[in-house]
C-alpha cells in the first residue's frame, strides 16, 4: 500500500474517477439506509469534494486507488475505502495520517454504525447530531470531536 497526497492542481479526471469508484464501492458496503437513487444523485456532491477538498490522500495497491481521506483544516470531510479493502488496516493508517496533521472534527452518518465504530477507536465522541444531512436528506448526522487527553 502506498499512500499519496493529492495536490489540488493534479487532480485530474482519471485519479477523481477512480476516487469515486472507490466511494461508491464503500458505500453499498456500508451505506445499506440509503434510498433508490440516491448514490447517483450524491455523486455530483462527492466528485466537487473531492476536486475542492484542500487536503487529499488516497492510497494505493497494485497501481489503483482502493481508499482515500479528505480534510479541511482540522476536520475529516471524507473516508472512504473500497469494498474489497476493508478490514486491512488501509482506513487507519490514512486516519493516522489525518490525526499527525490536526484532525479533531469529523461527521458521521448515525445510520453507519461500523464508521461510527471505527471513529469512537481513534477517540472521537458524538457532540451534537443533526436529522438531517447537509442537502436535506433524512439521514441523522453525528458531530463528533476528538476527546480530550486526561
Amino acid at each position: 500500500m502506498v499512500i499519496t497526497q493529492a495536490k489540488k492542481e493534479k487532480r485530474g479526471t482519471n485519479l477523481v474517477e477512480g476516487l469515486l469508484a472507490v466511494w461508491e464501492s464503500s458505500v453499498q458496503a456500508t451505506h445499506l439506509f440509503l434510498r433508490e437513487g440516491d448514490v447517483e444523485r450524491l455523486r455530483p456532491f462527492v466528485k466537487q469534494g473531492l476536486q475542492e477538498v484542500p487536503l487529499l490522500f488516497y492510497a494505493e495497491e497494485n497501481g489503483a486507488p482502493c481508499a482515500f481521506l479528505g480534510m479541511d483544516s482540522d476536520s475529516i470531510e471524507m473516508l472512504f475505502v473500497a469494498a474489497e479493502a476493508r478490514g486491512r488496516g488501509i482506513g487507519s493508517a490514512l486516519m493516522r495520517q489525518a490525526l499527525a496533521l490536526g484532525a479533531s472534527r469529523v461527521d458521521v452518518n448515525e445510520q453507519n454504525p461500523q464508521a461510527l465504530g471505527f471513529y469512537r477507536r481513534f477517540g472521537f465522541e458524538v457532540k451534537s447530531r443533526d436529522a438531517v444531512d447537509s442537502l436535506g436528506l433524512p439521514y441523522p448526522i453525528l458531530h463528533c470531536t476528538l476527546s480530550e487527553k486526561e
